[in-house]
């Protein structure tokens, strides 16, 4: 991260923050760092399904950092895989439990990791930092927006640090994009658009395997739906459910959550925007039909007051013909190509007609390659954690609750066939009606000048249109007064 993007992400920080919270962030760091043995920050994983394993892994190559101290899942066989692997390959076996609330009682452990399905993860980010842990948590951040805020909130109250597990984000080239884009290098940035195609012959998520030993012996099913919290209806045993939880809304949300939050999350780090001012969602179930309950084809836009929209779209029936990642400004755009392991982008500008500068031309732009992407994210947590400072993650919960704000609204208007309006100055929720058009429409009546994203210091340009002698002679006759009269 740049110096100029922590000075901006620490000033976010503590113009949220309380200032006993400053003072929890120091204590809560401190305690951190005395209480583990030769320096080492104890890490408890609550859920050690798939994902986790990821985590588990880059824990593993930081021993010199972090010890495994314990693991937690209702899946008895995750369970003790997961235990046999720690011990195995660091030569101490973590502690075990099947209720994520033994680890944050014990006094020990400085962090938790959550890779548990989307509907218990506000519930344990939240009750973690009650217990004053550090935390680590898979996207998405949370299974609703107000999920999310509550999370953001919770965070900023407790002075602790959170990364969320987007970890695209640990990426360079972000931070090299929003630098371009600020200085003006594409004129006022307009829109991005972004994807996640996929295929299969199974349906999405079916690739999880369902065994014969997932059954209510060996699953702790009550505390899986969480239902001593109401975090999801009641319902019979179910292997798919357990196991391909993405597929029903009482869990997830598919591709909206799944995949939406990931490209969304990079392309709010490269803007700089964060909350949205109106979001619309569509899409349907159009050849999936396996009992699902989400969409196989979605697109959600997003529009926000600096002026910009923000599109993502995907199908998960048709994997070879994605659309490609891309910010668009008046007199260039930022390409990236597909997928998220970037190198660089290719700058492509716009016709000397229109820039009226023929030094405006394409380019390519190398930042810098990460080879793997998680390690380096689980690390800047654990650096983080370590120094106790909250604004030194790549993921804030910030940037996590402005792009669960984005996909779950969009989920949400797909879901209910409206259009949702969001306040970020009250962090509010309604439904759509004209006052967003028809502020737009009032900023040209007034012939104002645009609206810039975070950070701007491109002046005006890119940003003015260049009206054409002719353009004198529009406007209304009053009294039937000729208005290009005198030109």
């Amino acid at each position: 991260m740049s110096e100029d993007k922590k000075a901006v992400s620490r000033r976010r920080f503590i113009q949220a923050s309380t200032a006993g919270a400053a003072v929890f962030a120091a204590s809560a760091s401190t305690t951190a760092k005395s209480r583990s043995p030769n320096a080492k920050m104890r890490i408890g994983f609550i859920g050690v399904g798939g994902r986790s394993q990821s985590h588990v892994d880059s824990a593993l190559e930081l021993l010199d950092k972090v010890e495994l101290a314990a693991v937690c899942d209702v899946y008895k066989s995750n369970l003790n895989r997961t235990a046999a692997k720690i011990e195995s390959k660091s030569g101490k076996r973590p502690t075990s439990t099947g209720d994520y609330r033994d680890i944050l009682a014990d006094n020990s452990i400085d962090a938790v990791v959550i890779s548990t399905p989307d509907h218990w993860h506000a519930r344990q980010t939240i009750d973690a930092f009650k217990a004053g842990k550090h935390v680590y948590c898979e996207k998405p951040m949370t299974h609703t927006v107000e999920e999310a805020l509550a999370v953001m909130k919770a965070w900023q109250e407790s002075g602790l640090v959170m990364q969320v597990g987007v970890q695209s984000t640990s990426l360079p080239v972000w931070g090299k994009i929003n630098e371009a884009l600020r200085s003006g290098e594409v004129g006022k940035v307009l829109q991005y658009q972004t994807e996640y195609y996929r295929n299969s012959d199974m349906g999405q998520w079916r690739y999880y395997p369902l065994r014969k030993d997932m059954n209510p012996k060996n699953i702790d099913w009550q505390m899986f739906l969480g239902r001593e919290f109401d975090l999801a209806p009641d319902m019979p045993f179910d292997r798919a459910k357990f196991a391909q939880w993405r597929c029903y809304w009482p869990f997830g949300s598919g591709l909206y959550t799944d995949l939406f939050v990931h490209r969304t999350t990079s392309m709010l780090l490269a803007t700089g925007l964060r909350f949205p001012g109106r979001v619309v969602g569509a899409g349907g179930i159009f050849l999936e039909y396996d009992g699902r309950g989400v969409p196989d084809v979605a697109t959600v836009v997003a529009d926000f007051p600096e002026g910009v929209q923000g599109l993502v779209t995907a199908t998960m029936c048709c994997g070879n013909t994605p659309i490609r990642q891309i910010i668009r400004g008046h007199h260039g755009s930022i390409s990236l190509g597909n997928g998220e392991n970037f190198t660089g982008y290719d700058f492509v500008a716009e016709r000397p007609q229109v820039t009226h500068d023929s030094s405006i031309k394409d380019k390519r732009v190398e930042v810098g390659k990460i080879e793997n992407t998680s390690l380096a994210h689980f690390d800047n947590f654990v650096k983080a954690a370590m120094a106790g400072d909250p604004t030194a993650v790549n993921c804030s919960p910030e940037l996590g609750a402005a792009a669960m704000t984005i996909v779950k609204l969009g989920t949400r208007s797909y879901r209910e066939g409206k259009v949702f309006h969001f306040d970020r100055e009250t962090l509010t929720i309604s439904d759509g009606n004209s006052t967003w058009a028809d502020g737009w429409q009032k900023m040209s009546a007034d012939r104002a000048k645009p609206n810039h994203i975070s950070g701007w210091s491109g002046g005006d340009k890119g940003s003015l249109l260049i009206p054409k002698p002719y353009q004198k002679l529009a406007g209304p006759w009053v009294d039937g007064n000729d208005p290009g009269a005198t030109s």
